[in-house]
């Protein structure tokens, strides 16, 4: 187990740190100098004379090798960097430096610190409701196979999943919320300053993810419930007289659980790296928001790149986890 999970470690940090370079590459070299030009023209009103552009450019490292300027942002991350140039200005940038946002003028880390905790209430709340629902319809689903029960949950689950989720997000937002007033408006409050007003606020987004997708986890736990429901072990323990509950619940369900797992992993980071629609829709300043913002133009490419590398670390990180928790959740399971 110990060797595995170094081998695991070290794989996962090779892919971060290929990840890192392809990211800086197609956001810092990629764009060419448009973000000098960029900054030339925000400090200027629109105006950028050619010598203060070169002056920019200088600074920004546009007449360094590629590798230097990687080296240099690499080293940011874990030291920090003197006179980061974003718009045209410098800045101090302390560990872990990303960058200077130029929507903000504050660090990218401190701006993704800030707006990480909504985007995690989010993603925990609505991650926790499709996984318990999925699971649940899908078993039940498989214990009632061939049956008019399986057949409505799974023709519902093939209905629903077949509507986009932004038309749902905003219908649902609309009826439930505009119209009807079954839940608040729009917004987001910290859960550490009022649990139940975050609650309240979160209800619907977390309902609208939660119903959504846990539509495939209902059809996938039951594909797999089905087929170890065949399996030996499943036989042997109804020819024992084992009840049927514990054997649908304890047995197969955890024999079948293992692949579920492993979409909810990487589901759940996807989450924790941006719900875009959802926080758009709902008002949530969070990292989804926050990063589409950064797209309009001019581009922040600062907050941009770091929300592609933080969810690339993201899904790694979660890929690392599950394959840990193998070994635990099924015993057929074997890590030399």
């Amino acid at each position: 187990m110990t060797g595995f999970i170094i081998r695991r470690v070290l794989s996962s940090i090779l892919v971060v740190i290929l990840t890192s370079i392809f990211v800086f590459v197609l956001f810092f070299k990629g764009l060419g100098d448009s973000p000098a030009r960029n900054a030339c023209e925000k400090l200027h009103n629109g105006r950028c004379p050619a010598p203060v552009l070169a002056s920019i450019k200088h600074e920004m490292g546009f007449d360094k090798p590629v590798a230097t300027n990687y080296a240099i942002w690499a080293k940011g991350i874990f030291v920090g960097r003197h006179n980061v140039y974003s718009d045209g200005k410098g800045y101090n940038c302390p560990a872990p430096c990303l960058g200077i946002s130029q929507m903000t003028s504050n660090t990218v880390w401190h701006d993704l610190k800030t707006k990480y905790p909504a985007t995690m209430t989010v993603a925990v709340g609505g991650a926790s409701m499709y996984l318990v629902l999925g699971v649940i319809l899908g078993a039940l689903a498989a214990r009632w196979r061939g049956t008019f029960a399986d057949r409505l949950l799974v023709g519902g689950s093939l209905i629903v999943s077949s509507i986009p989720y932004y038309l749902v997000a905003l219908l649902a937002w609309i009826y439930l919320s505009l119209q009807l007033k079954l839940f608040p408006n729009t917004g987001y409050y910290p859960i550490t300053s009022n649990p139940g007003k975050t609650i309240a606020y979160m209800a619907l987004p977390w309902l609208v993810l939660g119903l959504t997708n846990c539509t495939s986890y209902a059809r996938f736990t039951r594909g797999q419930m089905v087929e170890t429901l065949n399996e030996d072990f499943i036989r042997t323990a109804n020819a024992k007289g084992v009840r049927t509950n514990t054997v649908l619940f304890k047995h197969a369900l955890r024999a079948a659980i293992v692949p579920v797992v492993t979409i909810f992993g990487l589901d759940f980071a996807t989450l924790l790296a941006g719900t875009i629609f959802t926080e758009r829709i709902f008002g949530i300043d969070g990292i989804g928001n926050w990063s589409l913002q950064a797209l309009q133009p001019p581009m922040d490419i600062n907050v941009v790149s770091a929300s592609v590398l933080v969810s690339a670390i993201l899904v790694v990180v979660a890929n690392l986890l599950v394959d840990i928790l193998y070994s635990f959740i099924d015993p057929r399971v074997s890590i030399a």
